[in-house]
Parts: C-alpha cells; sequence; structure tokens
C-alpha cells in the first residue's frame, strides 16, 4: 500500500469514527428525550388520576365529626389505602426550648386546633392526631368522631382552657389525607375545614 494509499485510509477511518460518534450521540440525546417526555406523561397522567377526596365538619348529630367521601376519578375505583392525620395550625418542630417551657416532646403531642379525632375511637391513636388506614370505594363516605382538643400544661386551670379555647374557636381544622391506590404513586392532599357550622361545607382536599 502506497503513501497516499494509507492516507486515504487514515482518513477514512478518522470519518467513520466520527460518524460514528454522532450516531451515538444522536441516539443517546433521543434517549434522554423519550425518557423525559415519558416522565412528563407518567406525571401528568398521575395529577390527572388526584383522587378527588371532600372532607367537612359537622355537628348535625349533636356532635362534631368529620366526613370524608371519595367522589373520583372513576378510573380509580377505589383508595386501596387511605390514611388521615390532623394537622397543626403552623410547623412548631423549630421552635426554640426556653428553661421552664415547652419541650419538644409536649409540642409534638399537643395537637394545635380546634378539635382531636375522638383517642381510640374510629381507629383514631391515642393522641387523636391519626385515623387507622383504612379504604374508600367511589362515592363512600366515612365518619370519624372529633372532639376538643386539649390545652397544654402552661394553659393553667379553668382560665387557660377558656385561653386555649378562645385561640382556636374560629380557627379551622387542617387536616393531612395521604393516598394509595394499587399501581400509582401516592398522593399527599391538605385542606382546612371550617368547624363552625351546623351542616357540613364541604372541602375538596388538594
Amino acid at each position: 500500500m502506497g503513501i497516499a494509499d494509507t492516507s486515504i485510509a487514515a482518513v477514512a477511518a478518522v470519518f467513520s469514527g466520527v460518524a460514528a460518534f454522532a450516531s451515538w450521540k444522536t441516539a443517546s440525546e433521543a434517549n434522554r428525550t423519550a425518557t423525559a417526555v415519558a416522565q412528563i406523561e407518567r406525571d401528568r397522567w398521575h395529577k390527572e388520576m388526584t383522587p378527588t377526596v371532600g372532607l367537612a365538619v359537622t355537628n348535625e348529630r349533636g356532635r362534631p365529626e368529620l366526613l370524608v367521601e371519595f367522589n373520583g376519578p372513576a378510573p380509580l375505583g377505589a383508595i386501596n389505602e387511605l390514611e388521615l392525620s390532623i394537622r397543626d395550625d403552623r410547623d412548631r418542630s423549630g421552635d426554640r426550648t426556653l428553661a421552664g417551657g415547652a419541650t419538644p416532646e409536649e409540642r409534638a403531642r399537643t395537637i394545635w386546633g380546634p378539635f382531636r379525632l375522638s383517642p381510640h375511637i374510629d381507629g383514631a391513636d391515642e393522641l387523636g392526631r391519626s385515623a387507622g388506614t383504612f379504604s374508600l370505594t367511589h362515592g363512600e363516605q366515612r365518619r370519624f368522631a372529633l372532639e376538643a382538643s386539649k390545652p397544654p400544661r402552661w394553659y393553667e386551670g379553668a382560665e387557660g382552657a377558656r385561653r386555649w379555647q378562645g385561640e382556636y374557636q374560629h380557627t379551622p381544622l387542617r387536616v393531612w389525607v395521604v393516598c394509595r391506590v394499587d399501581g400509582h404513586k401516592s398522593w399527599k392532599l391538605t385542606a382546612d375545614l371550617i368547624t363552625n357550622g351546623m351542616t357540613p361545607e364541604w372541602v375538596q382536599a388538594h
């Protein structure tokens, strides 16, 4: 092979390598694009399938109750696992601990709001913070007993109890709702509920 032939072969090899790299780069970019598009579609579908969970506080049976119902989307059929918990009026986990004041444990054990779930009733825990996991089919409704939240120890005596009640008399009941459906990622929703009406005022968790 002469010098010219060798040079031509070398140039051809270079061009072949460049072409192979360009092809690999194009395929790699196409794969990344396809993955991104697929993720966007999955996120869109997950958002569209967000369970429509209605919640309300009612006193229509002479005592406060929390109503929870599943209204769709119909293709979901049912919420296989629904976790319900009472939110505080704000996050106190980062509050400073002062001498003689509330400890982090005391703050965590206090329901900072107007109501708690009635402990040990309808699957509620001992604090009245969370209800046991339950399921709801499309159109089904569940009721949970409520009672006034308990003031912490530093709200002392009858005056402290009145002050606690006054602070939360006109504030909403805040709740978390975690929904799990087979074949889908979970959803964590929240709602702020009016508490001083005789009839339920429904709010959709979002």
